[in-house]
């Protein structure tokens, strides 16, 4: 069947798609010849979710080894499914349900919520799979799994034992003593009322405010407060009857347990171990704290007293753990003031007792509410409007002056004006509130775009201290290598700094934790109810409502997807699976939690390697963001340009290590590459190359056809070595430079000749020829699998699939021969040399000039010889004549064993030349001028965000380059004179 002009991706891409799946191509064992298996789990999308330029990127370089290792004769399983995504996947039900009119969460009760979020799964589950067919992922979709498959209410089609082997890990981890429950802070969504991971948390930069509020010392008490410089000289100095306390936060004050200062603070030395008191609630049962010394507070920060409040912030937490201090919970599940627990005179009175040393501090301080009345029920933002107003209007404001920058925009800019009678008002009545104007780092829901609150509550914890010493182990001993090594420190840091892993949720899509109480809150851990029951005899038993993290049951992935408990064929097979490929952004979240879990549970490490990739930003650095507006959809990409043009792209910028600076411009540049190597086969075909497809390795006579076989091993090796390290962008620039440079460029060229009918190479060239395309389309088929299968099916009469198609094996060794690599590359350089000096020249490209040639050894003057008429042609060169020397005029052109000129005086305008190229160098050398200028400012590197520096060393290297090409143009016109 003839080609088409052109490759139409649209059309072609669905077909091709289905008739590998038709055809059982990425079955897990397909095309296997050898004992080693090559095994991959796919990071699991949310099952609600949709194919964004993160997936793509990932399952690209996926996909890649998976079709290289098939192609090689691995027995070879990619590992598809998704994850039931908890709270994203909860919160898309919630509002469909209310756009929709339907009864809300709690309306319908858990059973039937659950039953519309299992109806939600079936409907949209299968969007990305379809995205990621789009993409070209050959995963076995035929075993394709679920993180909720078998759970209770599953319908049918969802069976499967994912989530029993979820409850088991969760049972049988409580027994050993690993999974324990406890009241500790946690990150707290008010709008989802749960706790969710700090990877649900975005930390963004808001403006904000630091209000400066006084605590009274108890009793009437002073103290000296004195300020001193760096070299110990006296600035400030005043009696003071307070202690001076900054919060971003003042609704959190009526939970405070105490006052910290640094040890080494000489300010408050005199005041350590006495009261202060709390400036807002009642006057009459106004708490009274004490002023600590911890290692936390930054005495240059503010005025280097922290108020802790250990119920509410996470250093707090810190500081009260090691201090004893209790810890006061104010808000409830929606981020309002509590209104429950003992009412607030009973409960400020204890809090105090507690305070005193009268009375122990509880292990649980819920019953003590500190929030007074006036202020229960209120949501927390406007608690603190009433917080800031009752401690201003009671004087207990720190106060500055009106013009104090610190205030930002609400500092008056003009003089104070006189008071109403024309009498200047005194200096205390030109003072106000200090409320500094700050930027500060709010975290926000990812979901829900509330501020997420640390909260106090009962959840459910990994003692991940007794678990993660084998997952830090398997790295340093190498039995798990992670690349790039850079990311190595990020894991390391993360694991031996770990805290307590909260798994539990409060939502209802999910696996619920399988612990039942009784009326005492005695607990019972079992696998189902029945069986929490007969340990419980008699006894009235509630589960907990609570389901757990989603991120606990990803962590079992690997074994879970292959079938355990149960001891598979396919777990005997594919585990430990062989490489991880992963952002870097869920190394601590995902990854190290699979090789806790994975050791704990089987003993055994997950994966052979964990390759971690960077970030797709857009084309000037920025991460892509919808605020932003710089949001490339994948998807809308394969649309315009292909799905092979947006791998490739993807592929070729996949540095290790580093960011990729996607544009639309790289894709519609390698749509070209693809034309490329379509125009080549149509070239071919014009030319009878498929008409009698070789049947082995073609053994060529002629040079240039040697030539070609001996580069064509030669970038096998290449590929070869760069997928076998992960140097995703070295494979694909080197099948770049190869396939256009040297076969559709150079070869299709060369060969021209060669092939015509009465030339004694034809028959060779056409079999060379067609070997040579074959070893394109197998060599790229990995990361541009769809064109490349169209044209092997296209071309020729097939037995196999591409996709099925050995990979080969051939080496430089067996193909490379020596004399022919060294003869055509000689001439490949001559040309290319010609055609520089001719463009820097600025010779019109269609002017035939003379060259002329002083000396050439034997090697090169037979080079010449059997390649005259093809230079002659390709480099526009009229003649070629000895001389003694070059005349006046003359370019140099040197080439191994030879030294060429072309003698230009009189073809261009010299002096015209001399003065173009200057002037644009003059004006390169202003903007290079500017741009160092920029970067070499200190404020600039230290202020600028790191993609417009980028960005700016970028532009620096560009014009840099064509500054030196220019000079090197102007250097070889000085020697024309």
């Amino acid at each position: 069947m003839a080609l088409e002009k052109t490759f139409n991706a649209a059309e072609a891409e669905s077909r091709i798609y289905v008739d590998w799946e038709t055809k059982g191509a990425f079955k897990a064992g397909a095309n296997a010849q050898r004992d080693e298996h090559f095994s991959v789990m796919i990071p699991p999308p949310n099952v609600t979710g949709s194919l964004h330029m993160g997936h793509a990127f990932n399952n690209t370089l996926q996909d890649i080894l998976v079709r290289w290792h098939r192609m090689q004769g691995f027995d070879t399983l990619w590992q598809p499914g998704q994850d039931h995504a908890g709270i994203a996947t909860q919160m898309v039900v919630e509002r469909e349900l209310a756009a929709t009119g339907q009864p809300g969460r709690r309306e319908l009760g858990r059973e039937a919520f659950t039953a519309k979020v299992w109806e939600q799964k079936q409907k949209s589950g299968g969007t990305i799979i379809d995205q990621l067919r789009r993409l070209g992922a050959s995963c076995d979709w035929s075993r394709n799994a679920f993180t909720m498959s078998g759970a209770p209410g599953a319908p049918a089609g969802e069976e499967g034992n994912f989530h029993d082997a979820v409850i088991k890990v969760f049972v049988d981890m409580y027994n050993k003593g690993l999974i324990y429950r406890g009241k500790r802070l946690v990150n707290w969504d008010p709008h989802f009322e749960t706790a969710i991971s700090d990877l649900e948390v975005e930390s963004t930069e808001v403006d904000g405010h630091m209000w400066h509020f006084k605590y009274p010392l108890a009793g009437g008490e002073t103290y000296t407060y004195v300020e001193r410089d760096d070299d110990g000289n006296v600035v400030f100095e005043e009696q003071r009857d307070y202690i001076s306390i900054a919060t971003t936060r003042p609704e959190t004050m009526l939970g405070d347990g105490a006052v910290a200062v640094h040890p080494s603070d000489e300010r408050y030395a005199s005041i350590i171990g006495k009261l202060c008191e709390i400036p807002v609630g009642p006057k009459e049962q106004r708490r009274l704290i004490p002023i600590i010394t911890d290692e936390y507070p930054d005495k240059n920060f503010g005025s280097g007293a922290v108020k802790i409040t250990g119920a509410h912030d996470f250093n707090d937490y810190g500081v009260a753990k090691r201090n004893n201090i209790p810890l006061y919970a104010l808000m409830d599940t929606q981020g309002r003031m509590r209104a429950d627990g003992l009412p607030y005179d009973q409960a400020a009175a204890r809090a105090q007792a507690i305070a005193d040393g009268s009375e122990a501090a509880p292990e649980d301080a819920t019953e003590i509410n500190l929030v007074p009345e006036a202020y229960r029920g209120l949501d927390r933002f406007e608690a603190r409007k009433r917080v800031v107003a009752d401690v201003t209007a009671e004087g207990l404001a720190v106060m500055t002056e009106a013009t104090d920058p610190r205030l930002g925009r609400a500092a008056k800019k003009a003089p104070v004006e006189p008071g109403e009678g024309g009498e200047m008002r005194t200096e205390e009545e030109n003072l106000v509130p200090l409320v500094e104007a700050k930027k500060i780092m709010q975290p926000f829901g990812d979901r829900s775009k509330v501020v997420i609150e640390p909260m106090l509550t009962d959840q459910w914890f990994v003692a991940t201290d007794k678990i993660v010493q084998p997952a830090i182990d398997a790295v340093r001993s190498g039995e798990v290598t992670i690349l790039p090594e850079q990311d190595r420190k990020v894991y390391f840091h993360w694991l031996e700094n770990i805290e307590p892993w909260c798994i539990s949720r409060q939502l209802w899509w999910g696996h619920q934790i399988p612990v039942w109480f009784d009326d005492e809150g005695n607990e019972y851990c079992a696998p189902t109810e029945a069986e929490a029951q007969a340990m419980a005899p008699g006894k009235t038993l509630r589960r907990d409502p609570d389901v757990l993290d989603t991120w606990f049951s990803s962590g079992l992935w690997p074994i879970g997807t292959l079938g355990w408990p149960e001891q598979t064929a396919e777990l005997e097979k594919y585990f430990p699976t062989s490489v991880l490929v992963t952002g870097f952004d869920i190394i601590f979240f995902w990854v190290a939690r699979m090789m806790m879990m994975q050791y704990a549970v089987v003993d055994q490490k997950p994966f052979d390697t964990v390759y971690v990739h960077a970030l797709v930003r857009d084309e000037k650095g920025k991460k892509m963001s919808k605020s932003l507006g710089n949001v490339l959809d994948p998807l809308e990409l394969i649309d315009d340009y292909g799905a092979d043009a947006v791998r490739f792209t993807l592929t070729s910028m996949a540095a290790m290590g580093r960011d990729l600076k996607l544009s639309t411009q790289r894709i519609a540049g390698y749509r070209n590459f693809g034309t490329k190597l379509w125009n080549a086969h149509r070239f071919a075909e014009m030319n009878g190359v498929f008409e009698a497809m070789p049947a082995g390795m073609p053994q060529p006579t002629a040079t240039l056809n040697k030539w070609i076989v001996g580069e064509t091993a030669r970038v096998r090796e290449e590929v070869d070595a760069a997928l076998g390290n992960f140097r995703f962008n070295d494979a694909a620039n080197a099948l770049y430079a190869f396939v256009w440079g040297k076969v559709c460029d150079w070869y299709v060229e060369l060969s021209k000749p060669l092939m015509q009918d009465d030339a004694p190479e034809a028959e060779e060239t056409r079999a060379t020829m067609a070997w040579v395309l074959e070893q394109c389309l197998i060599l790229l088929h990995p990361i541009m699998p769809f064109i490349t299968e169209e044209l092997w099916q296209t071309t020729a009469k097939r037995d196999e699939l591409l996709a099925l198609t050995d990979w080969p094996a051939y080496t430089t060794a067996d193909l490379l021969d020596a004399d022919a690599d060294r003869e055509l590359n000689w001439v490949i350089g001559l040309i290319e040399s010609i055609r520089s000096a001719r463009q820097q020249m600025h010779v019109p490209a269609g002017l035939k000039v003379p060259m002329l040639v002083t000396e050439m050894d034997e090697a090169a003057q037979g080079a010449w010889d059997r390649n005259e008429v093809m230079i002659k042609r390709l480099a526009r060169v009229e003649s070629l004549e000895k001389a003694d020397s070059f005349p006046k005029g003359t370019v140099s052109i040197a080439a191994p064993g030879a030294s060429f000129g072309l003698p230009l005086a009189g073809l261009i305008d010299i002096d015209a030349e001399k003065a173009r190229l200057q002037k644009s160098l003059d004006k390169l050398g202003k903007e290079i001028g500017g741009l160092k200028g920029r970067l070499n400012n200190p404020k600039f590197a230290a202020s600028a965000p790191e993609e417009v520096v980028a960005e700016a060393q970028a532009n620096l290297a560009a014009r840099q380059e064509e500054a030196d090409q220019l000079q090197a143009a102007l250097d070889r016109l000085a020697e024309l004179g």
